[in-house]
């Protein structure tokens, strides 16, 4: 899907690789003005990185030569830098990438802060400025991450759990009998059939999952939480929920635009190729 506005001023490219989907952002100031979103495909080269980029710029008609800034985060190590390559060919732009070195302002206590992902980093720093805390941040994507900022807005650790769609394929793929369903929310929770069955399981229950996950965080913070989720499954799960949690679908863009601006740098822009 894609969004888009009237694009006038410099402009910052932010960019999401996830296991499963890459998702761009184009903002000019605070304002995103632009989503797209291309599967990750871990076999793509800089060339084609750079090929795709130009082919949505194209079709857009956005003017990428107004794009004076990039800043990258990657769970998917064997793209991070093809599509940062990619970006240098097209816009001539040294983007960040997030990772070690580079500044978040967000407080991480947990064993090992080298193993927690840039996305969950991300839509922390967005959190942590946009919401109240202590809070708990949701992201719904190839793996259901839970993550905890304590009243001092310091990450202080989560949950990881498998994602829905990982759920529902391993249930599909080692029950013969089992067919493919969508993962549209079912009409009740009492399925009288194998597809309203499996559906109301995979979708209620990953709901249910989430209300108890809550539930025991905040009895261990013995506090309330703001709740804030985001990833493409996010509404059709959440929305089935009894906690009233917040759906934020930029969340990890504005993180990382919220990064990018502690980290400016003046970039000197490369003939394009």
């Amino acid at each position: 899907m894609l969004v888009s506005c009237l694009l006038e001023g410099p402009m910052l490219l932010v960019i999401d690789a996830g296991n499963t989907n890459i998702k761009l952002g184009l903002y000019e100031k605070e304002k995103l003005c632009s989503t797209f979103r291309l599967a990750t495909e871990r076999q793509k080269t800089d060339d084609q990185f750079a090929v795709i980029l130009f082919s949505f710029f194209q079709a857009y008609n956005i003017n990428y030569s107004d794009i004076d800034g990039c800043i990258i985060s990657s769970v998917v190590p064997p793209i991070t830098a093809p599509l940062q390559l990619g970006v240098k060919k097209l816009l001539g732009i040294d983007s960040i990438v997030l990772g070690a070195g580079i500044k978040t302002g967000l407080n991480i206590k947990i064993d090992d802060t080298s193993a927690i992902g840039s996305d969950i980093v991300a839509s922390c720093v967005a959190a942590a400025a946009f919401y109240d805390c202590p809070c708990i941040v949701i992201g719904m994507g190839t793996a259901t991450t839970i993550s905890v900022l304590d009243e001092t807005k310091t990450m202080i650790g989560g949950s990881l759990i498998p994602g829905v769609s990982i759920s529902l394929n391993a249930l599909i793929s080692t029950s013969a009998l089992l067919p493919s369903v969508s993962l549209d929310a079912p009409k009740k929770v009492i399925g009288t059939n194998t597809d309203e069955c499996m559906r109301s399981g995979i979708v209620l229950g990953s709901a249910c999952m989430l209300d108890g996950m809550i539930e025991k965080i905040e009895t261990a913070l013995n506090q309330s939480c703001t709740l804030i989720a985001t990833g493409g499954i996010a509404p059709t799960i959440v929305t089935k929920c009894k906690h009233d949690i917040i759906l934020r679908d930029d969340l990890i863009l504005e993180g990382l635009r919220l990064i990018y601006v502690k980290n400016q740098r003046k970039h000197s822009k490369a003939p394009n190729v």
